[in-house]
């Protein structure tokens, strides 16, 4: 049996690092939400061993693509149950740029757990698997939870917001893949922990109304760090502010860049201008929207 899949990008429309744990990993306050530019999975469920192919050069296919550690993860697990497993074959049609802080791989991961736990009549309930798929990166049960969430801990802590305005978007993938890793080394908690406070507080008490303004609230504490470190994000943004007159943010660790729009008429025209300006670039321009 083969089943088609897709796979959802998403943006932070804010991130704040709240602290750094003995264990070195960060905790955050984040909301963030699905957007409509997605990855296709072709999962053929009657393969005798686990194998991914993806044809973006920057996607691995060996045992270190997380959709094959999803599959990994889900059969070690299922065994653990008492049941005979055996292999998956994924074909990932890649849309979602690599490396762009828009959760392409956790995403995958996702939803090639989601899936195999459907194929094998739910041996696991969505909390199980949630947990399963924190093992594999801390933006994996987020793409469980099945729409926009306001994001603590390492990603472990998620609720619902209030309805987010929709908006479209003009994303921006500068050509450079941003090492997660890298960036949040580079953090050194640049605002003042009084700076922190305030600003959690406010946008905690936002968000307890019926509808939510995120464009007034863009914010990305790991967008200076990849900025230092990637001069290529700093300089794309540096541009896209000054031919769109708009604010932009990046999302994530990085390197995807977006600016909202509320008319999809200027979205789409803020794409030309940038198509044109970039023709020729390593720069790419996507079009995309959440929420409505």
């Amino acid at each position: 049996m083969t089943l088609k899949v897709t796979s959802f990008a998403k943006i932070n429309l804010f991130l704040y690092i709240t602290s750094k744990r003995e264990d070195g990993y960060h905790t955050l306050f984040s909301l963030m939400t699905p957007i409509d530019l997605c990855d296709d999975l072709h999962i053929d469920f009657d393969a005798e061993q686990t194998k991914v192919v993806c044809s973006h050069p920057r996607v691995p296919e060996d045992e270190s693509n997380l959709a094959h550690k999803a599959a990994d993860l889900f059969y070690q697990a299922l065994r653990k149950k008492g049941h005979e497993t055996h292999g998956v074959f994924i074909e990932i049609i890649k849309r979602i740029p690599p490396g762009g802080g828009l959760g392409g791989g956790s995403s995958n991961a996702a939803t090639v757990l989601t899936a195999l736990n459907d194929y094998h009549h739910q041996p696991f309930s969505k909390p199980e698997l949630m947990e399963l798929g924190l093992d594999l990166g801390a933006d994996v049960p987020f793409f469980m939870f099945n729409g926009p969430a306001i994001v603590r801990g390492i990603g472990e802590k998620l609720e619902k917001p209030p309805d987010l305005r929709p908006y479209h978007l003009v994303l921006c993938d500068p050509g450079v893949p941003a090492a997660t890793a890298a960036v949040y080394k580079r953090y050194d908690f640049e605002l003042t922990s009084t700076q922190k406070y305030t600003m959690n507080a406010g946008l905690n008490v936002l968000l307890r109304g019926q509808e939510f303004d995120a464009g007034a609230w863009m914010h990305n504490d790991l967008e200076g760090p990849a900025c230092r470190l990637y001069p290529e994000i700093r300089e794309a943004k540096e541009e896209m502010e000054l031919l769109l007159h708009k604010k932009v943010r990046m999302t994530g660790s990085g390197s995807s860049l977006f600016a909202l729009f509320q008319d999809r008429r200027e979205a789409q025209k803020a794409c030309e201008i940038l198509l044109e300006k970039w023709d020729g670039s390593k720069r790419k321009i996507l079009l995309s929207s959440f929420g409505g």
